[in-house]
């Protein structure tokens, strides 16, 4: 019989892109995790993982089970939040903040369920450089900062505000979906052979991050276009101009239809820390718990 640890287990595996990562998110041992797998593969009678792989590789039937066990536990989620908020009547103003790329791809259908629910809320959403973000933000003109881990994307430390984790996010290298014969899986030193896309202007560690990655190869990459609006740059690889790494989040839906191909650099992972950042000293301490709530159980399927 399946159980929702079991299905927990096996999506933070994909997620995560390994057992050991999984176990620590789960507060797990990577024993307790192997074995959850092992024990649903066991009740369903397919096997969902390849073993003895450099990377987690997925089978067919691990792929159907990602992607249907995702909503399961998303509907969970949704569930539960729905029947704990639902006598909540809540009003107030409410000024939210967060960077471009993730307003556009993250927001938009977060904004639309919260103000149905609570049409006597007023809300502004304020887009911008993390700089013009922070002044806003230190200045009380902004209640609530969703963006990147300030401390490690940043280096910036702000005191006397609460900071709580929303989700991960990945950064991918993608090609056009138009192009031919495009490998799943590069070695480093081969993206200088292609032209790149850079995407510039919003996360400050990965940026670093790439270029040390690039100097300890000797790699030089051709870059052949560059931009801060990453809903610009995906079209731009969607032509075939070049590869180019963009947030996971803003992509996934084009991956998903084919007009982008994801592409894996062998020892190259990045992923940043999605927060909700908020001051201690709020007043509308229910308004901000039912939205960050209400972020959590997004649908990150796109």
């Amino acid at each position: 019989m399946i159980n929702l640890y079991q299905l927990q287990s096996f999506v933070t595996v994909i997620s995560e892109g390994s057992m050991t990562a999984a176990a620590d998110k789960l507060y797990l041992t990577q024993p307790a995790v192997s074995q959850q797998i092992r024990s649903l593969e066991e009740s369903l009678g397919v096997e969902l993982l390849m073993r003895g792989v450099r990377h987690i590789k997925v089978t067919s039937h691990g792929e159907l089970l990602f992607e249907q066990a995702k909503k399961i536990l998303l509907m969970i989620q949704q569930m539960e939040t729905s029947v704990s908020m639902m006598n909540v009547k809540l009003t107030g103003h409410l000024r939210v903040g967060c960077l471009n790329s993730i307003g556009l791809h993250l927001m938009t259908g977060v904004l639309g369920r919260f103000l149905k629910n609570n049409p006597e809320v007023e809300m502004k959403l304020e887009y911008g450089k993390i700089d013009e973000l922070m002044k806003l933000f230190r200045k009380n003109l902004l209640d609530v900062l969703i963006v990147p881990n300030l401390e490690k994307e940043f280096s910036i430390d702000v005191p006397g505000i609460e900071g709580r984790f929303i989700q991960k996010e990945d950064f991918w290298l993608v090609a056009s979906g138009r192009e031919q014969d495009v490998p799943k899986e590069v070695a480093i030193q081969e993206l200088s052979r292609h032209p790149h896309i850079l995407f510039q202007g919003e996360y400050s560690n990965f940026h670093q991050y790439l270029s040390d990655k690039l100097n300890q190869n000797k790699i030089k990459l051709k870059v052949v276009f560059e931009s801060s609006n990453v809903g610009t740059l995906k079209r731009v690889v969607e032509t075939g101009l070049g590869w180019g790494f963009l947030p996971s989040h803003s992509i996934r839906k084009q991956v998903k239809l084919g007009r982008l191909q994801r592409i894996h650099v062998e020892d190259f992972t990045y992923q940043s820390d999605l927060f909700f950042y908020s001051h201690m000293n709020e007043n509308n301490k229910e308004l901000l718990e039912y939205f960050y709530n209400i972020l959590l159980v997004q649908d990150r399927s796109y």
